[in-house]
């Protein structure tokens, strides 16, 4: 369905109300829109792709200028049906995130993160994976990041992507950083693995192994949570005792897991780390044709978007469409994140000792 809880309240409360409402959710009375180029908004129009614009600002200081950048996220359904040819599938979905990441380009983003699996179906839902294999790639020479690393390169994007990693037989959930110059700058693996209802993605990868980068762009400090990692406190807490401004959080997630706390893990994280963070899920419904005990069956899984942007404060955009394809153009100044540990001094107060030395004791017994 296309209702959202801000399409309910917008039809439902009077303006005043309305930014009580606001002030109340969101953290602001008003939502702060960016204004976006008439071409933009035409194009969005023209490809069904919604798009929204939205800017978090900093207290003025004294002697410190303020640290813009610009950010943008993308949420988008496949193209072709998943039993079609893989090349397919892949050149359909290529395609249409070339338009986006061009439409973002001309409004100036200069970081972009895809959603979680974004160049393929998430079929990590049907126990099948030998059929699936050839969407395995490498992090640094895959058909992905050969895709990518012109694009950065022109447009001077730091782009992020989420692969399925094939490293010499071992198969990764990894999110790969590529440069303003196209260059491959690292990855980041998923740390935490899930088992939950159909989705067993134990049988497809590791658990990741490079512990909690923090990527040092030209832009910002950047790191990535991965979809389930999101659930994990001490996941975010790492990303940001390794000094990460911005924490991505690409995810593949259905309504049965978790959509009434989808808006609040992200948003408690950006609080409890001063940082902001970015949550992109992917959208769409997914239908795939099995075979189970010699019958075709049908797996059938929907997405539901609601991407969204948190400041350290706590002040959020409203969320993407639960259906359609949409991309998020956010202006970040990222003074705010030091604003708000000087504020709640949350570093200082935060008793990690304590912490280790429990956790130490549990781990030796």
């Amino acid at each position: 369905m296309e209702q959202t809880l801000d399409n309910i309240v917008k039809k439902n409360l009077k303006p005043e109300d309305l930014k009580q409402f606001n002030r109340i959710h969101y953290g602001r009375e008003d939502h702060c829109e960016l204004k976006l180029k008439e071409s933009t908004i035409k194009k969005c129009h023209e490809a069904n792709i919604e798009v929204a614009g939205y800017y978090f600002t900093a207290n003025r200081e004294q002697i410190r200028d303020p640290r813009y950048v610009k950010v943008g996220v993308i949420q988008h359904s496949i193209v072709q049906p998943t039993d079609k040819p893989l090349s397919e599938q892949r050149a359909a979905i290529l395609k249409k995130i070339t338009n986006v990441i061009d439409i973002a380009a001309a409004e100036g983003v200069q970081i972009l993160c895809l959603q979680e699996m974004w160049y393929m179906p998430f079929f990590l839902c049907t126990r099948e994976k030998d059929k699936w294999a050839e969407f395995a790639e490498s992090a640094t020479e895959g058909p992905v990041f050969n895709f990518l690393s012109p694009i950065a390169k022109k447009y001077q994007m730091v782009l992020i992507s989420s692969i399925l990693e094939n490293d010499n037989g071992t198969w990764w959930n990894t999110a790969v950083v590529i440069n303003e110059n196209g260059q491959y700058m690292g990855k980041h693996r998923k740390n935490h693995i899930p088992s939950v209802g159909s989705f067993s993605e134990t049988s497809y990868y590791a658990p990741g192994n490079l512990g909690h980068t923090v990527f040092n762009t030209k832009y910002a400090k950047i790191a990535i949570n991965i979809c389930y990692g999101r659930h994990q406190a001490l996941n975010w807490l790492m990303f940001g005792l390794n000094g990460a401004e911005i924490v991505f959080n690409p995810a593949a997630t259905i309504s049965e897991f978790g959509e009434s706390f989808w808006g609040i893990e992200a948003r408690c994280a950006a609080v409890a780390n001063s940082y902001f963070t970015c949550s992109i899920n992917r959208v769409g419904t997914e239908v795939f044709p099995v075979i189970k005990d010699g019958r075709k069956e049908f797996i059938t899984r929907s997405y539901y978007g609601s991407s969204y942007i948190t400041a350290p404060n706590g002040h959020r955009t409203p969320s993407l469409s639960r259906v359609r394809d949409g991309l998020i153009i956010s202006v970040l100044d990222l003074n705010l994140c030091r604003q708000m540990k000087d504020q709640w001094g949350f570093n200082m107060t935060s008793r990690l000792d304590m912490y280790a030395e429990k956790l130490s004791q549990k781990k030796e017994t």
